[in-house]
């Protein structure tokens, strides 16, 4: 099990030498990371993990990769979804041109859900989805729009549970035990990577997806991470964040509202 000082060792290499900040990270979950990279990777001793941490820029896009991995999924949480569905994206219909931010959008499997959404919606020709990470390397995975084929059956039933009436597969092509999904969604779409620990806002949006990552960071960076939320929403915008997220004891909490139990607030102040 790796030791207490030999994160902070590891997390200082990482600041000084590529510039990413994990001081806010969770301890617990860090640790976890770590300690399951050092398992699969076999390193015999900490000296060998931070020796090629230190020394090979190959490897350290496997271990940022591994320390802000996220499990994600088309539709995760239909019920969620279908609030969108119902409560949200009808609001936009109205707008002449609707920005959306995925932050934290991990392989992008909620950014073309939410392009499916738009589409249904004849929102998806006027809307840009600004689909963000911290990893480059899975934001050109993201890109593609290319996913094994294997988990489409749970796919198309997260998809039908929130609000879909279509045949799910006429929205990819299947070769090979991969899909690739249609062009038309992936059109819409600007990946860039974009830190939350470090960089600003980058542009006025309409909605906020961000579900899922806040729970890796302490409090000051989550109420740190609100905030940059906070300043990149107009008024009457929407903030997403997971199921085991809240906006509960933040600063900005008294300006949103939340949109029945689902964990979506719109921005009234």
């Amino acid at each position: 099990m790796i030791a207490e000082y030999e994160v902070d060792l590891l997390l200082a290499d990482l600041q000084e030498l590529y510039g990413y900040d994990f001081t806010h990270y969770s301890r617990a979950s860090l640790k976890r990371r770590i300690n399951r990279l050092v398992s699969l990777d076999k390193f015999p001793s900490f000296a060998e993990l931070r020796y090629r941490v230190r020394s090979d820029g190959e490897y350290i896009k496997r271990f940022v990769q591994e320390l802000t991995v996220n499990v994600t999924e088309m539709f995760r949480d239909p019920l969620f979804y279908r609030t969108l569905r119902t409560s949200v994206i009808p609001s936009l219909l109205a707008k002449p041109f609707v920005r959306i931010w995925h932050a934290g959008c991990s392989t992008g499997e909620e950014v073309f859900s939410m392009a499916i959404l738009l589409k249904e919606a004849n929102l998806l020709h006027k809307t840009l989805l600004y689909a963000t990470d911290l990893n480059p390397d899975v934001l050109e995975s993201a890109r593609k729009g290319i996913f094994m084929m294997s988990p489409m059956k749970q796919y198309s039933e997260n998809y039908l549970l929130s609000g879909g009436t279509r045949d799910f597969s006429t929205y990819y092509t299947a070769q090979y035990g991969h899909v690739k999904f249609n062009e038309e969604l992936a059109e819409r779409m600007v990946f860039s990577t974009h830190n939350l620990v470090s960089d600003r806002s980058f542009n006025e949006f309409d909605l906020i997806m961000c579900r899922n990552v806040l729970i890796y960071f302490d409090k000051p960076l989550q109420n740190r991470v609100l905030n940059l939320f906070d300043e990149s929403l107009g008024p009457l915008s929407y903030l997403a964040l997971g199921s085991k997220e809240t906006l509960k004891f933040s600063n900005i909490e008294p300006k949103y509202k939340q949109i029945g139990t689902e964990k979506i607030w719109r921005k009234m102040g």
